[in-house]
Protein backbone atom coordinates (compact mmCIF):
# COMPACT_ATOMS: atom_id res chain seq x y z
CA UNK A 1 0.00 0.00 0.00
CA UNK A 2 2.81 2.51 0.87
CA UNK A 3 4.64 1.41 -2.22
CA UNK A 4 1.53 2.12 -4.64
CA UNK A 5 0.79 5.81 -2.65
CA UNK A 6 4.10 6.69 -2.76
CA UNK A 7 4.13 5.75 -6.81
CA UNK A 8 1.00 7.87 -7.57
CA UNK A 9 2.48 10.66 -5.60
CA UNK A 10 5.75 10.32 -7.53
CA UNK A 11 3.80 10.15 -10.82
CA UNK A 12 1.38 13.62 -9.70
CA UNK A 13 4.85 15.06 -9.24
CA UNK A 14 6.21 13.71 -12.57
CA UNK A 15 3.41 14.83 -14.82
CA UNK A 16 1.99 17.84 -12.92
CA UNK A 17 -1.41 17.00 -13.39
CA UNK A 18 -3.44 17.69 -9.43
CA UNK A 19 -6.44 19.62 -10.60
CA UNK A 20 -9.34 18.61 -8.68
CA UNK A 21 -13.39 20.17 -7.62
CA UNK A 22 -12.22 22.31 -4.73
CA UNK A 23 -15.03 24.13 -2.46
CA UNK A 24 -14.61 27.97 -2.60
CA UNK A 25 -15.94 29.72 0.64
CA UNK A 26 -16.38 33.75 1.64
CA UNK A 27 -16.66 34.59 -2.43
CA UNK A 28 -18.95 37.56 -1.76
CA UNK A 29 -22.20 38.27 -1.32
CA UNK A 30 -24.72 34.80 -1.05
CA UNK A 31 -28.01 35.19 0.23
CA UNK A 32 -29.39 32.37 -0.14
CA UNK A 33 -26.50 30.25 1.20
CA UNK A 34 -25.69 28.60 -1.90
CA UNK A 35 -22.33 26.67 -2.45
CA UNK A 36 -19.74 27.03 -4.69
CA UNK A 37 -16.81 24.95 -5.95
CA UNK A 38 -14.50 25.48 -8.83
CA UNK A 39 -12.19 23.00 -11.30
CA UNK A 40 -9.52 24.71 -12.04
CA UNK A 41 -6.82 22.91 -14.82
CA UNK A 42 -2.98 23.19 -14.25
CA UNK A 43 -2.11 24.49 -17.34
CA UNK A 44 -4.65 27.32 -17.22
CA UNK A 45 -4.91 29.88 -20.11
CA UNK A 46 -3.12 33.24 -19.41
CA UNK A 47 -7.00 34.84 -19.50
CA UNK A 48 -9.08 31.98 -19.16
CA UNK A 49 -12.66 32.31 -19.91
CA UNK A 50 -14.68 31.01 -17.18
CA UNK A 51 -18.32 28.29 -17.76
CA UNK A 52 -20.60 28.14 -14.61
CA UNK A 53 -22.24 24.58 -15.03
CA UNK A 54 -25.26 24.52 -12.86
CA UNK A 55 -26.99 20.77 -11.85
CA UNK A 56 -30.54 19.92 -12.06
CA UNK A 57 -32.76 19.18 -9.01
CA UNK A 58 -31.77 16.74 -6.31
CA UNK A 59 -28.56 16.79 -7.48
CA UNK A 60 -25.39 18.43 -6.16
CA UNK A 61 -22.25 20.13 -7.94
CA UNK A 62 -20.27 17.44 -6.90
CA UNK A 63 -22.25 14.82 -8.58
CA UNK A 64 -22.82 17.37 -12.25
CA UNK A 65 -19.18 17.91 -11.88
CA UNK A 66 -18.57 14.11 -12.59
CA UNK A 67 -21.46 13.38 -14.78
CA UNK A 68 -20.34 15.68 -18.17
CA UNK A 69 -16.47 16.05 -20.00
CA UNK A 70 -15.91 19.11 -19.09
CA UNK A 71 -13.04 18.84 -16.86
CA UNK A 72 -11.10 17.19 -19.44
CA UNK A 73 -11.98 20.15 -22.01
CA UNK A 74 -10.84 22.31 -19.53
CA UNK A 75 -7.49 20.79 -19.14
CA UNK A 76 -6.99 20.68 -22.51
CA UNK A 77 -7.90 24.63 -23.34
CA UNK A 78 -7.56 26.01 -20.16
CA UNK A 79 -10.55 27.30 -19.38
CA UNK A 80 -12.39 27.38 -15.51
CA UNK A 81 -14.99 25.66 -14.06
CA UNK A 82 -17.51 26.89 -11.86
CA UNK A 83 -20.13 24.67 -10.07
CA UNK A 84 -22.40 26.23 -7.33
CA UNK A 85 -24.99 24.32 -5.78
CA UNK A 86 -27.98 24.82 -3.94
CA UNK A 87 -29.29 22.71 -0.83
CA UNK A 88 -32.49 24.85 -0.94
CA UNK A 89 -36.02 24.00 -2.30
CA UNK A 90 -35.28 20.22 -2.70
CA UNK A 91 -31.76 21.44 -4.10
CA UNK A 92 -33.73 22.54 -7.56
CA UNK A 93 -32.81 26.62 -8.39
CA UNK A 94 -34.67 29.67 -7.26
CA UNK A 95 -35.78 30.41 -10.32
CA UNK A 96 -39.59 31.46 -9.25
CA UNK A 97 -37.83 34.07 -7.05
CA UNK A 98 -38.36 37.28 -7.60
CA UNK A 99 -35.11 38.38 -6.82
CA UNK A 100 -33.06 36.11 -8.71
CA UNK A 101 -35.50 37.51 -11.93
CA UNK A 102 -34.29 41.06 -11.04
CA UNK A 103 -30.83 42.46 -11.86
CA UNK A 104 -29.18 43.41 -8.39
CA UNK A 105 -31.68 42.34 -6.61
CA UNK A 106 -30.67 38.84 -5.02
CA UNK A 107 -31.57 35.35 -4.93
CA UNK A 108 -29.56 32.70 -6.53
CA UNK A 109 -28.36 34.33 -9.10
CA UNK A 110 -26.44 37.21 -7.56
CA UNK A 111 -24.15 34.91 -5.36
CA UNK A 112 -23.66 33.09 -8.61
CA UNK A 113 -22.88 36.23 -10.18
CA UNK A 114 -20.69 36.77 -7.25
CA UNK A 115 -18.81 33.59 -7.67
CA UNK A 116 -18.43 34.42 -11.15
CA UNK A 117 -16.85 38.28 -9.79
CA UNK A 118 -14.22 36.13 -7.34
CA UNK A 119 -13.18 33.86 -10.07
CA UNK A 120 -12.68 36.92 -12.55
CA UNK A 121 -10.63 38.73 -9.73
CA UNK A 122 -8.54 35.59 -8.47
CA UNK A 123 -7.57 34.15 -11.67
CA UNK A 124 -7.23 37.09 -14.02
CA UNK A 125 -10.12 35.68 -15.88
CA UNK A 126 -11.61 37.21 -19.45
CA UNK A 127 -14.59 39.30 -19.00
CA UNK A 128 -15.43 38.77 -22.47
CA UNK A 129 -15.73 35.28 -22.08
CA UNK A 130 -17.89 33.96 -19.41
CA UNK A 131 -20.52 31.39 -20.19
CA UNK A 132 -23.48 29.74 -18.64
CA UNK A 133 -24.36 25.98 -19.13
CA UNK A 134 -27.12 23.78 -16.98
CA UNK A 135 -29.35 20.37 -16.95
CA UNK A 136 -32.99 20.71 -16.22
CA UNK A 137 -33.26 23.19 -12.98
CA UNK A 138 -29.50 24.05 -14.09
CA UNK A 139 -31.09 25.34 -17.30
CA UNK A 140 -33.68 26.82 -16.10
CA UNK A 141 -31.24 28.61 -13.94
CA UNK A 142 -29.29 29.31 -17.13
CA UNK A 143 -31.68 31.17 -18.88
CA UNK A 144 -32.60 33.26 -15.60
CA UNK A 145 -29.00 34.40 -15.57
CA UNK A 146 -28.90 35.16 -19.27
CA UNK A 147 -31.98 37.28 -18.65
CA UNK A 148 -30.95 39.10 -15.53
CA UNK A 149 -27.09 39.83 -15.76
CA UNK A 150 -26.94 40.11 -19.85
CA UNK A 151 -23.76 42.37 -19.16
CA UNK A 152 -22.11 39.59 -17.69
CA UNK A 153 -22.23 36.23 -19.81
CA UNK A 154 -21.25 35.85 -23.13
CA UNK A 155 -22.96 32.96 -24.23
CA UNK A 156 -25.29 30.21 -22.37
CA UNK A 157 -25.99 26.42 -23.32
CA UNK A 158 -29.70 25.25 -21.80
CA UNK A 159 -30.42 21.61 -21.77
CA UNK A 160 -34.19 20.33 -21.02
CA UNK A 161 -34.79 23.82 -19.19
CA UNK A 162 -37.49 26.63 -19.36
CA UNK A 163 -37.75 30.24 -20.74
CA UNK A 164 -36.62 33.10 -18.38
CA UNK A 165 -39.41 33.52 -15.76
CA UNK A 166 -41.42 30.82 -16.80
CA UNK A 167 -42.02 30.17 -13.32
CA UNK A 168 -42.05 33.67 -11.93
CA UNK A 169 -45.25 33.88 -9.28
CA UNK A 170 -45.19 30.06 -8.76
CA UNK A 171 -44.76 29.41 -4.53
CA UNK A 172 -41.81 26.76 -5.80
CA UNK A 173 -40.05 25.25 -9.02
CA UNK A 174 -39.75 21.63 -8.34
CA UNK A 175 -41.00 18.51 -9.84
CA UNK A 176 -43.07 18.37 -6.48
CA UNK A 177 -44.88 21.80 -7.15
CA UNK A 178 -48.66 21.72 -7.07
CA UNK A 179 -47.99 24.44 -10.07
CA UNK A 180 -46.57 22.29 -12.80
CA UNK A 181 -48.17 24.99 -15.71
CA UNK A 182 -44.62 26.13 -16.35
CA UNK A 183 -43.03 22.74 -17.28
CA UNK A 184 -45.79 21.63 -19.10
CA UNK A 185 -45.21 24.43 -21.84
CA UNK A 186 -46.78 27.57 -21.05
CA UNK A 187 -47.01 29.67 -23.80
CA UNK A 188 -46.92 33.43 -24.64
CA UNK A 189 -46.38 35.24 -27.62
CA UNK A 190 -42.62 35.97 -28.46
CA UNK A 191 -42.93 39.87 -27.71
CA UNK A 192 -44.12 38.91 -23.61
CA UNK A 193 -41.40 36.45 -23.51
CA UNK A 194 -38.98 38.65 -24.51
CA UNK A 195 -40.57 41.68 -22.66
CA UNK A 196 -39.76 39.01 -19.36
CA UNK A 197 -36.36 39.40 -20.40
CA UNK A 198 -36.05 43.54 -20.66
CA UNK A 199 -38.10 44.22 -17.41
CA UNK A 200 -35.34 42.22 -15.60
CA UNK A 201 -32.72 44.42 -16.45
CA UNK A 202 -35.12 47.64 -17.12
CA UNK A 203 -32.80 50.15 -19.60
CA UNK A 204 -30.23 48.06 -20.70
CA UNK A 205 -29.71 48.18 -24.14
CA UNK A 206 -26.26 46.44 -24.40
CA UNK A 207 -25.45 43.12 -26.03
CA UNK A 208 -27.56 40.34 -24.96
CA UNK A 209 -25.86 36.01 -24.70
CA UNK A 210 -25.81 33.89 -27.53
CA UNK A 211 -27.88 30.72 -26.65
CA UNK A 212 -28.34 27.48 -27.51
CA UNK A 213 -31.50 25.73 -26.49
CA UNK A 214 -31.68 21.45 -26.51
CA UNK A 215 -34.26 19.80 -25.01
CA UNK A 216 -35.42 16.06 -25.63
CA UNK A 217 -39.09 15.29 -27.64
CA UNK A 218 -39.74 12.32 -25.28
CA UNK A 219 -39.62 14.29 -22.31
CA UNK A 220 -42.17 13.74 -20.21
CA UNK A 221 -41.15 16.18 -17.08
CA UNK A 222 -40.42 19.09 -18.48
CA UNK A 223 -42.38 19.44 -21.78
CA UNK A 224 -40.48 19.83 -25.22
CA UNK A 225 -42.87 23.03 -26.04
CA UNK A 226 -40.68 24.69 -23.08
CA UNK A 227 -37.93 24.77 -25.88
CA UNK A 228 -39.65 26.20 -28.29
CA UNK A 229 -41.06 28.89 -26.01
CA UNK A 230 -37.49 29.45 -25.01
CA UNK A 231 -35.89 29.83 -28.60
CA UNK A 232 -39.31 32.35 -29.13
CA UNK A 233 -38.12 34.30 -26.10
CA UNK A 234 -34.67 34.47 -27.03
CA UNK A 235 -35.27 35.35 -30.94
CA UNK A 236 -37.13 38.31 -29.80
CA UNK A 237 -34.59 39.42 -27.48
CA UNK A 238 -31.49 39.22 -30.12
CA UNK A 239 -33.81 40.15 -32.57
CA UNK A 240 -33.58 37.09 -34.79
CA UNK A 241 -36.08 34.85 -36.66
CA UNK A 242 -36.46 31.11 -37.51
CA UNK A 243 -34.55 30.07 -41.11
CA UNK A 244 -34.42 26.42 -41.35
CA UNK A 245 -34.39 23.03 -39.45
CA UNK A 246 -31.45 20.78 -40.66
CA UNK A 247 -32.35 16.73 -39.72
CA UNK A 248 -29.38 14.95 -38.15
CA UNK A 249 -27.26 17.45 -36.54
CA UNK A 250 -25.56 16.77 -34.22
CA UNK A 251 -26.35 13.25 -34.60
CA UNK A 252 -28.85 10.91 -35.83
CA UNK A 253 -31.18 11.97 -33.26
CA UNK A 254 -31.43 15.30 -33.44
CA UNK A 255 -32.94 18.53 -35.90
CA UNK A 256 -30.99 21.30 -35.51
CA UNK A 257 -33.50 24.85 -35.68
CA UNK A 258 -31.24 27.40 -37.07
CA UNK A 259 -32.23 30.78 -36.03
CA UNK A 260 -30.29 33.75 -38.68
CA UNK A 261 -26.95 32.22 -39.57
CA UNK A 262 -27.12 29.98 -36.65
CA UNK A 263 -24.17 32.49 -34.31
CA UNK A 264 -26.44 33.96 -31.88
CA UNK A 265 -29.44 31.38 -31.43
CA UNK A 266 -29.59 27.48 -32.34
CA UNK A 267 -32.14 25.02 -30.69
CA UNK A 268 -31.22 21.08 -30.74
CA UNK A 269 -34.47 18.73 -30.56
CA UNK A 270 -33.98 15.01 -30.15
CA UNK A 271 -36.48 12.22 -31.02
CA UNK A 272 -36.72 9.57 -28.49
CA UNK A 273 -34.73 11.47 -25.77
CA UNK A 274 -36.45 12.20 -22.68
CA UNK A 275 -35.52 13.90 -19.43
CA UNK A 276 -32.70 15.33 -19.85
CA UNK A 277 -30.69 15.55 -22.90
CA UNK A 278 -27.67 14.79 -22.71
CA UNK A 279 -24.61 17.47 -22.91
CA UNK A 280 -22.93 17.68 -25.83
CA UNK A 281 -19.79 19.07 -24.98
CA UNK A 282 -18.05 19.78 -28.45
CA UNK A 283 -21.08 21.39 -29.75
CA UNK A 284 -21.44 23.61 -26.90
CA UNK A 285 -17.94 24.65 -26.60
CA UNK A 286 -17.78 25.51 -30.54
CA UNK A 287 -20.62 27.64 -30.25
CA UNK A 288 -19.35 29.18 -27.38
CA UNK A 289 -15.90 29.68 -29.09
CA UNK A 290 -13.83 27.57 -27.01
CA UNK A 291 -12.85 25.39 -29.64
CA UNK A 292 -12.31 25.31 -33.49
Amino acid sequence: MLAKTLFGLALTAATGLCASLQQVTNWGSNPTKIQMYTYVPDKLATKPAIIVALHGCGDTAPSWYSRTRLPSYADQLGFILIYPGTPNMSKCWGVNDPASLTHGAGGDSVGILAMVNYTMAKYNGDASRVYVMGSSSGAMMTNVLAGTYPEVFEAGAAYSGVAHACFAGAESATPFSPNQTCARGLQHTPQEWGNFVRNSYPGYTGRRPRMQIIHGAADTLVNPKCAMEALKQWSNVLGIEFSRNVSGVPSQAYTQMVYGDGSKLVGYMGAGVGHTAPVNEPVMLKFFGLMN
